[in-house]
């Protein structure tokens, strides 16, 4: 891997400098940096209008340049095509008179400067996509990431670039770039890198709760109404911050912003350096179950800033915006800060022990209930999440695994076990922190042989079997070693005590009038049987059904009877009688072992013990 690296850095090299070499001729300095103007004089079109030009250095400029939308924006492992959404593309030099160019691939622009030492290029980008990955525009509000919005300079991702914004009247503007003094809605990067990880919030109501860690600045700005405890929330998301910061033992910015949209329903997030846009269900703060995810989704960006964003894998960073970029290690920069969101939460005080561990036992649940964990490793789950974790379709539970759940369900096997071997001197917490200070702040990167070695360091043994049968393998979790270390067991479906349930192995969803199978999961009746996903199921033995109705009438079945499916599959009727399997009605829960010792006792203190630092 290593030896790979190396080959393709030096064809790089070679490649940039020889291209160096012919520009010089036409192209003897280079612009300084880009300014780009984002207005929205019409929000209601959802067209925002762009302007790039450079800020000149000397006389010279270049004489042809290649403009590029990014395909992905860092976080979201999926190539999205921003470019698809840009219109009216125009260039003219400073006088205002147009100038040549063309489109030289589905992300170029190439601009035929002509020497001009200043240029101007202004195009619209259409924005109705509100993700954390995309942007959205309306008469109410703003929001974009500047990866799917602007464009660089080939070759000079590294030049300084400044962002002013011109929001319609009334509005307020939010960000974590740091602005430029005396310049409303102005803001500064050093670089696109920088420039592409802040994304810009926008709205004629904002609301914005402050708070300060350490004595730095921090603000959670607010999109849209909802039945949140402003005050609750303020002072919750203080004590996750206090939390994480305590454990990795520094801030590494000057201040942290937390984008909140309030929608109708969903959720997600995506992290920045000192930033985290959020997506949460207007009315979902409530019931306090609820509200715990939302404190975890929280706690899940915000441990970003420091895994993934700072500590880094391999191939993240610096970043190729037009293309893939490959790793092994998702499952670390992901599944890790899955596992560290229910510890910091419940770290910080704000979830009980009994409320941790039911989260840890739905996440086992749904693992095992999830045939593809036994056919794709977590590294290949991380490698192919570009074409597969973003793109499921009616077999994936079949054919993969989430590096999120099985990469936090080995991040908390891999704590345990550390716990273990050093008598709980010893966590999980010193790996990140060792990875922290021996690769993010020395600037560099680690590859999957790194992570290795560093937990067998902390370790103080080998763990070549663990890596080798639970992230290059595909080998059953063994939860109940693992959890025997802190006097907890997993208590599960239980064939002798257990009531059965009559087990069909097929998820249905209700598309208006029509009943259609979504998933058939592997090892089932249905699967074995010969139900297919994207059958229309019209009606149960005989009588027409619905999806409320069918799951009623399914539970009134036994294990062992026959139910005849009338179907559509492709217009074509058909009939299948499913002789339907066993399913045990029980989930599974993480409970103390009857007489827990001293020492397993003090473990479990030592890793779900409440250790909120000051603020």
């Amino acid at each position: 891997m290593r030896h790979f690296r190396s080959l393709v850095l030096l064809a790089l090299i070679c490649g940039l400098a020889a291209s160096w070499a012919l520009a010089q001729t036409s192209r003897p300095d280079p612009p300084a940096g880009f300014v780009f103007t984002v207005s929205m004089p019409q929000p209601h079109t959802h067209l925002f209008e762009v302007e790039m030009r450079p800020q000149p250095r000397g006389a010279s400029a270049l004489a042809r340049i290649d403009l590029v939308m990014p395909a992905w924006t860092p976080g979201s492992y999926l190539v999205r095509d921003y470019a698809r959404h840009v219109q009216d593309f125009a260039a003219t030099d400073n006088s205002g008179a147009p100038l040549r160019w063309s489109k030289v691939n589905k992300n170029t622009w190439r601009v035929e400067t002509e020497g001009a030492a200043d240029w101007r290029v202004t195009y619209r980008v259409y924005a109705n996509e509100l993700t954390v990955r995309t942007s959205e525009l309306n008469d109410r509000h703003a929001f974009w990431n500047n990866a799917a919005l602007l464009m660089y300079v080939d070759g000079q991702l590294g030049a300084p670039a400044a962002l002013r914004v011109v929001p319609p009247a009334g509005w307020t503007v939010a960000t974590g770039l740091p602005p430029v003094e005396d310049q409303a809605h102005t803001y500064r990067a050093e670089n696109f890198d920088i420039l592409y990880d802040s994304p810009v919030l926008a709205g004629s109501a904002l609301k914005t709760l402050a708070f300060k860690v350490r004595d730095v600045d921090h603000r959670i700005v607010i999109d849209g109404a909802g039945n949140y405890d402003a005050e609750r929330v303020r002072r919750d998301v203080q004590k996750i911050v206090a939390t994480a910061i305590g454990m990795m033992g520094d801030v590494p910015y000057r201040d942290y912003t937390f984008l909140l949209m309030l929608r109708g329903a969903g959720g997600g997030g995506l992290e920045h350096m000192n930033s985290t846009a959020l997506v949460w269900s207007n009315f979902g703060f409530r019931p306090e179950a609820k509200y715990r995810e939302f404190l975890g989704l929280v706690a899940h960006e915000y441990f970003h800033l420091w895994n993934v964003k700072r500590i880094r894998p391999d191939a993240l960073g610096p970043f190729d915006y037009t293309r893939e970029n490959y790793t092994k290690l998702l499952w670390v920069a992901e599944g890790l800060t899955s596992y560290y969101e229910e510890l910091l939460v419940r770290r910080a005080g704000l979830a009980t022990e009994k409320e941790c561990l039911d989260n840890l036992a739905r996440l086992i649940q749904r693992v095992q209930s999830t045939p593809g964990r036994r056919v794709m490793s977590l590294e290949e789950a991380s490698f192919d999440a570009w074409i597969k974790y973003y793109r499921p379709d009616e077999n994936a539970p079949n054919s993969q695994i989430s590096y999120y759940d099985k990469g936090a369900l080995v991040g908390l096997l891999l704590d345990l076990e550390i716990r273990r071997r050093t008598s709980g001197a010893k966590s999980l917490d010193d790996v990140m922190r060792s990875l922290y200070n021996e690769y993010a702040r020395k600037g560099r990167n680690y590859t999957p042989e790194d992570f290795q070695r560093v937990c067998e360091s902390v370790a103080g043994s080998d763990l070549k079997e663990f890596f080798n049968r639970y992230v290059r393998g595909r080998e059953e979790l063994d939860y109940a070693t693992a959890l025997s270390a802190v006097g907890l067991q997993l208590a599960g479906p239980n064939a002798a005590a257990a009531s059965k349930k009559p087990l069909l192995g097929a998820n249905l969803r209700q598309d208006g009038d029509r009943l259609i199978v979504a998933n058939v999961y592997q090892g089932t009746p249905a699967y074995d049987q010969g139900l297919n996903a994207g059958d229309q199921i019209i009606a149960l033995d005989g009588m027409r059904t619905t999806r409320e109705s069918f799951q009623a009438r399914l539970e009134e079945k036994r294990p062992g009877d026959t139910v005849r499916l009338t179907l559509f599959r492709h217009d074509e009727l058909r009939t299948l009688d499913i002789r339907l399997g066993t399913q045990l009605d029980a989930d599974y829960s993480i409970v103390s072992v009857p007489q827990p010792t001293p020492e397993q006792l003090r473990l479990r203190q030592g890793w779900l013990g409440t250790t909120q630092a000051g603020n």
